[in-house]
């Protein structure tokens, strides 16, 4: 089943993620960090990708590293739990937005990148 976020412009959300963690007095550079950790994209290929405005389908098959410990993210997104969702896809958009969740909810960077 294909999800309409899936064919959405990670560029046109990306804006949401820093607002959302600027709001909480956290920032630009963390969320960044927090899509490197995640995906392996560096300052010039999250530009690249933003620029590009690919859709979250192509930003997550052209990540150069997706982290192996993503598994350990746990927790409710948007009511589901993200260790039971099926969609590959939709599962690693909700690690993404499971992560953001917990940089504007405030808790610590370290643990967050399950450091």
């Amino acid at each position: 089943m294909s999800h309409k976020v899936f064919k959405m412009s990670f560029a046109s959300i990306y804006p949401h993620y820093v607002n959302k963690a600027e709001k909480k007095d956290r920032t630009k550079r963390q969320v960044d960090e927090i899509i490197h950790w995640l995906t392996g994209y560096d300052a010039d290929g999250l530009a690249a990708a933003l620029d590009d405005k690919r859709d979250f389908e192509a930003f997550f098959a052209q990540a150069p590293a997706m982290n192996p410990n993503r598994k350990l993210i746990k927790g409710v997104v948007c009511g589901h739990r993200v260790e039971d969702i099926e969609d590959p896809l939709m599962q690693e958009i909700r690690y993404l937005d499971k992560m953001i969740d917990e940089l504007a909810r405030g808790k610590k960077f370290a643990s967050i990148l399950r450091g």
